[in-house]
């Protein structure tokens, strides 16, 4: 789960993992839900609310708790003694429900996005943009001409988001990465296929109109994505960060195509996706998003690809954090980085709007299941 807060006071929310443990007192595991509510605001008939809210894809591990914590329907049906939290705008991708209902079930909180999403969109074809709480914007175009009436809130691959719940940001620009479109062969399809439906964005913070970070996410994309990136944008700008997400909770295989469990040692990375993921600007910062890494886990996390990340942040003198192992494993907190006009620093505190900070981006320990 990750929370962008912006000076303005914008908040945007990337995915959430709220086990059930989490809800319980009883149980030694972070009550990520209330530590997230601390930094929501709540609008005038005091719902707590995020303006915007991103799916990267539908695996549970990117949306559990989504119906015992956010309130889905029309905002005119809100339970105030409930106190779920608002979603004013939605921003999800077409393809990834269509391709997951072929090759994977979604589970019920996937399902709950995917109907609240389906609701938005008709609303729109209704009535046009909605009130907040109805808003949705769709990420890349789909097949088949379906998007072909939803221009007024479709995002294309390589553009930058116009505005954020239906406002004008000037201290952020989003930049769409992903997800991919279909591969013109069926070889590549398949290797994309997987993962090649994750929202893939790079955000670009700014101050008085000049540039202080850029933080990089792209959900579970993985290693044929990472290639066709480098493919499409190693002549740009767009794959630089000041803080990186690593893909798929820290996994091998966003690097490489072998199995480390078959080949070991032996097991190659590859050079596009290792050049994707190598565009670190100076004192960057990597996130393994990810139960504690050790040698000996299964992946993902994978050590050997913690390795590879310590190695792209050695020569810009950056950091590796794990949300499990922040600051220990016996207690983990939030990871929390102000990105400001010296670049990203990890801090104690969320900074609160009208402060010196532009974007802070706090990171919450996952479980995966």
């Amino acid at each position: 789960m990750t929370l962008i807060k912006l000076i303005s006071g914008l908040t945007i929310l990337i995915d959430i993992n709220i086990r059930l443990a989490a809800d319980n007192p009883g149980q030694p595991v972070p009550d990520v839900a209330a530590i997230l509510r601390q930094h929501l605001k709540c609008d005038g008939q005091g719902r707590p609310y995020v303006d915007v809210f991103i799916l990267t894809h539908p695996d549970a591990d990117h949306c559990r708790g989504l119906i015992r914590h956010f309130h889905l329907g029309s905002p005119e049906t809100y339970v105030k003694d409930d106190q779920k939290i608002l979603i004013q705008e939605m921003w999800s991708s077409a393809i990834i429900f269509r391709r997951a209902s072929r090759i994977l079930k979604l589970g019920d909180d996937a399902q709950a996005w995917a109907t609240e999403a389906r609701r938005r969109v008709k609303l729109f074809r209704e009535k046009g943009l909605g009130q907040t709480g109805d808003r949705i914007q769709i990420m890349s175009e789909d097949e088949n001409g379906k998007t072909d009436d939803l221009q007024d809130i479709l995002v294309k691959v390589g553009n930058t988001v116009p505005r954020f719940n239906n406002q004008f940001e000037s201290g952020l620009t989003a930049r769409l990465l992903g997800p991919l479109p279909k591969a013109e062969t069926e070889e590549s399809e398949e290797a994309l296929a997987k993962n090649r439906s994750s929202i893939i964005f790079q955000f670009e913070f700014k101050i008085n109109g000049m540039t202080t970070g850029h933080y990089l996410m792209a959900g579970d994309a993985e290693v044929a994505v990472w290639e066709r990136l480098w493919q499409d944008y190693a002549h740009t700008e767009w794959l630089k960060y000041d803080v990186l997400l690593s893909p798929h909770h820290c996994s091998w295989h966003s690097l490489s195509h072998d199995s480390l469990s078959d080949l070991g040692s032996d097991a190659a990375v590859s050079p596009d996706a290792l050049k994707a993921l190598s565009q670190a600007k100076p004192g960057a910062v990597i996130i393994a998003s990810s139960n504690p890494i050790k040698a000996e886990t299964a992946d993902p996390p994978a050590d050997r690809a913690k390795r590879e990340y310590l190695k792209i942040l050695k020569p810009v003198s950056g950091q590796f954090k794990c949300t499990s192992e922040h600051p220990n494993e016996q207690n983990p907190k939030p990871i929390i980085i102000e990105i400001g006009q010296a670049g990203p620093r990890i801090t104690s505190n969320l900074p609160q709007p009208g402060g010196s900070n532009n974007g802070s981006i706090g990171r919450q320990p996952l479980g995966h299941g």
